[in-house]
């Protein structure tokens, strides 16, 4: 299977979510940003513990995993450890979910 793009944005995951073959939502942010606001039925795995925690993903590993942070650097410094680590359809939502909050869902707070 071929490697998906390193990004995607918040429209095609939006789209993405309401279908059968949906994603795995990893929000990499931290435990403090996932209380504000967060997207319904995201996996929370901090960045600081994407090391230690790997592993909760191994079931994953062949399968779509799109990464989110706030703003969209932390979920694409996530993106390319998880690719080094053989999770070759892992994507960063581009812009985060301040991005998904202005252009998805603009009931969310932006922080």
């Amino acid at each position: 299977m071929e490697p998906q793009p390193l990004e995607i944005s918040c429209q095609d995951v939006s789209r993405w979510m309401e279908t059968e073959d949906q994603p795995l939502l990893l929000d990499c942010r931290e435990a403090d940003e996932f209380a504000l606001v967060a997207i319904a039925g995201a996996k929370l795995l901090p960045m600081s513990e994407i090391q230690s925690r790997a592993g909760e993903l191994s079931d994953h590993k062949e399968s779509p995993i799109v990464v989110y942070c706030h703003l969209g650097m932390r979920s694409a410094q996530v993106t390319q450890w998880l690719r080094e680590q053989g999770f070759n359809q892992v994507q960063s939502m581009a812009g985060g979910i301040d991005r998904w909050a202005v252009e998805i869902d603009p009931s969310m707070k932006r922080y």
